[in-house]
C-alpha cells in the first residue's frame, strides 16, 4: 500500500535526505506520474507502483534526487538532467537576475553566448526571460549538449538556441550583448554537499588547486566578444570575489560584485 510504502521509504531516506517524508512523497509522485500536490488525493490503500522501489533504491544509494527524477527547476523553466551534466542550482540564478537588471529600461539583448552551457540552463532561462533572442551554447562534453538540444526542444527554444562542442570561446566569433558563464570553480580540496563528488561530473566542478584556472583562460577570450553595451557575468564561489575580481581588473577592465540570496558574493561582472 502507497501509505505504507511512503513510511518505509522515509526511514531509509534518513541520513541521505534534507527532508526525508518530502522526498519519498517525491519519489511516489514520479513512480504514479502526477504532480505532488496531486499526491494528497491518492489513497493511501492504492498499491505501490512497480517502479517506486527502483527510484527510492537510486535515492537511498546518495544518486542526486535531480538525476533520480531526471529533472530540475530553474528560473522559469524545468530542464532535463542526468549523469553526466551539472544539476542547475538556485546559485546560478543571480546570473539571470543580474541580466534582467542591467538590460532593465533598455533594450533586451539580441544575441546571447553560454559558456560551459550544461544542460542549457543559463541560455535557455536567459532566452526565455528576453524573447527577442537568439544564442549560442558551448560545451566540451557531447553529454551535455545533447541534453541541452533536448531542452531547447522541448521548451520550444530550438529556432533561437545553437549548441556546439568547444573549448570555453575558441574560434567564437561575432558580438554578445550578453554573455553567461557558470565554469567550474571548485578548488580540489574543497568539501563538497552529500554526492555531488561520487555523482556529477568532475570536469563541470574542479579547476585545479585554487579553483581559477578556468577563470584565467575564459576572461581574456571573452572582452573582445562583448558588444560595447553588453554584459559579461561569471558565477563565482562565495571566497573568490577578490580573486577573480583581480583577475579582471587585470585586463584593463572594470569589475562589479553581485551576491545571492543568501547574502555571499556570487557573480563577478563586467561590461563592454
Amino acid at each position: 500500500m502507497i501509505g505504507a510504502a511512503l513510511a518505509a521509504a522515509a526511514e531509509r531516506l534518513d541520513g541521505v535526505a534534507d527532508d526525508p517524508r518530502r522526498e519519498a512523497r517525491m519519489l511516489m509522485a514520479a513512480a504514479l506520474g502526477v504532480p505532488l500536490p496531486a499526491l494528497g488525493a491518492v489513497s493511501p490503500d492504492d498499491p505501490v507502483p512497480d517502479n517506486f522501489e527502483g527510484l527510492v533504491e537510486r535515492r537511498a544509494g546518495g544518486e542526486p534526487m535531480a538525476y533520480v527524477l531526471g529533472e530540475r527547476g530553474f528560473w522559469t523553466i524545468d530542464l532535463k538532467v542526468g549523469p553526466g551534466v551539472l544539476i542547475p542550482r538556485p546559485d546560478s540564478e543571480t546570473l539571470i537576475e543580474a541580466a534582467v537588471e542591467h538590460f532593465e529600461g533598455g533594450a533586451d539583448p539580441d544575441r546571447i553566448l553560454d559558456l560551459g552551457t550544461g544542460p542549457g540552463t543559463l541560455l535557455l532561462a536567459a532566452l526565455d526571460q528576453f524573447p527577442r533572442a537568439r544564442g549560442l551554447g558551448i560545451d566540451a562534453s557531447e553529454v551535455a549538449l545533447e541534453y541541452a538540444r533536448d531542452n531547447a526542444a522541448r521548451l520550444g527554444l530550438a529556432d533561437r538556441a545553437a549548441f556546439r562542442k568547444g573549448d570555453w570561446a575558441e574560434g567564437v566569433t561575432g558580438s554578445f550583448d550578453l554573455i553567461l558563464c557558470n565554469p567550474p570553480y571548485v578548488a580540489l580540496a574543497d568539501e563538497l554537499g552529500p554526492g555531488v563528488r561520487e555523482h556529477e561530473p568532475h570536469e563541470a566542478l574542479f579547476a585545479g588547486e585554487e579553483g581559477l584556472d578556468d577563470y584565467r583562460r575564459i576572461i581574456p577570450q571573452i572582452g573582445p566578444l562583448l558588444a560595447p553595451e553588453g554584459v559579461a557575468l561569471l558565477e563565482i564561489g562565495h571566497t573568490q570575489a577578490e580573486a577573480v575580481r583581480a583577475l579582471v581588473e587585470a585586463s584593463g577592465t572594470k569589475a562589479f560584485m553581485k551576491k545571492d540570496l543568501a547574502g555571499r558574493p556570487r557573480l563577478i561582472g563586467f561590461t563592454g
